[in-house]
């Protein structure tokens, strides 16, 4: 594929997640690709693997269970027709085939382990097609201010990870700290690439002066800053160990810096399912030593 269409693709897929509940139709996106209609269909199933029909379906069904799972105020009647299911019944029967429960057992106690793969398809086309393609301008070099932050530690498996993530989102609306009035932050303490499942350390974090004694695990901690890189990432979750990797390969390799003993942290800047998955943004702070003194 050439790079002119390679970029012509991605903005199909581009506009697929911003139209979502719009006009897909085979006519309209070989419009947006300036793509002859009568060969786009094959076209699309060639580089995707799936039908547009089936692309289609699984993106507004990863959405709608994302808002199932992490927004609790959301009627699964608005999910179900937002997703372009015709009932909720219809909704719950797609439900179980993916994710082999309903959406209010699912709500209720979900199963982790079959929603870690249950989007994996989906996730390898956006990988191939939708790359991050970081630039070594791209990063920058600031002081950060240690953050007082609110946290919750997961120990254990990524893959359960949700669990943590939903009860930190309680504890968040009990408390009237929603994401628009605090930052929110993960710090990574482990590679989950080189590190046991259930070894594996993350912290859920948000912006927070003071920390009241709570049911829900939160304790008060601090993010240290200092002085750091930040990689500002745009996209699917599912490319951000691509980016962390750059960080690490390539801009490590080509600056004279070191990192510092300290966690790798994030702030999440922009969510996924309340922005199309690939207008989420993530910044990644990797800690420095200090600055080299000139020679």
């Amino acid at each position: 594929m050439t790079d002119s269409s390679h970029l012509r693709f991605r903005r199909v897929l581009d506009h697929m997640d911003v139209h979502l509940d719009g006009d897909l139709s085979l006519e309209t996106l070989a419009r947006v690709a300036a793509w002859s209609p009568f060969h786009f269909h094959r076209r699309f199933s060639a580089l995707t693997g799936m039908t547009v029909h089936r692309y289609v379906q699984l993106s507004r069904f990863k959405r709608a269970a994302w808002q199932a799972a992490f927004r609790p105020d959301a009627s699964m009647t608005t999910i179900a027709l937002d997703a372009g299911y015709e009932s909720p019944d219809a909704f719950t029967r797609a439900f179980r085939q993916r994710l082999g429960q309903s959406p209010s057992a699912f709500r209720e106690a979900p199963d982790w382990r079959v929603w870690a793969t249950a989007w994996r398809e989906l996730d390898e086309v956006r990988r191939f097609h939708m790359p991050a393609g970081h630039r070594l301008d791209e990063v920058r070099i600031v002081d950060v201010s240690p953050v007082r932050v609110a946290c919750l530690p997961h120990v254990g498996d990524p893959a359960r990870i949700g669990e943590s993530v939903r009860r930190f989102i309680a504890w968040r609306r009990a408390t009237g700290l929603s994401p628009s009035r605090s930052a929110t932050w993960n710090v990574l303490h482990d590679d989950p690439e080189t590190t046991p499942p259930e070894r594996c350390r993350l912290d859920i974090c948000a912006s927070c002066d003071v920390v009241e004694a709570n049911d829900a695990g939160i304790v008060a901690a601090t993010i240290e800053g200092g002085r750091c890189a930040v990689l500002r990432h745009t996209g699917s979750d599912a490319l951000l160990g691509d980016a962390i990797r750059f960080l690490y390969a390539d801009w490590l390799t080509a600056s004279d810096e070191e990192p510092r003993d300290a966690p790798l942290f994030l702030q999440r800047v922009a969510f996924f399912p309340d922005v199309p998955e690939h207008e989420a943004v993530t910044d990644i702070y990797l800690p420095l030593g200090r600055a080299s003194s000139p020679a």
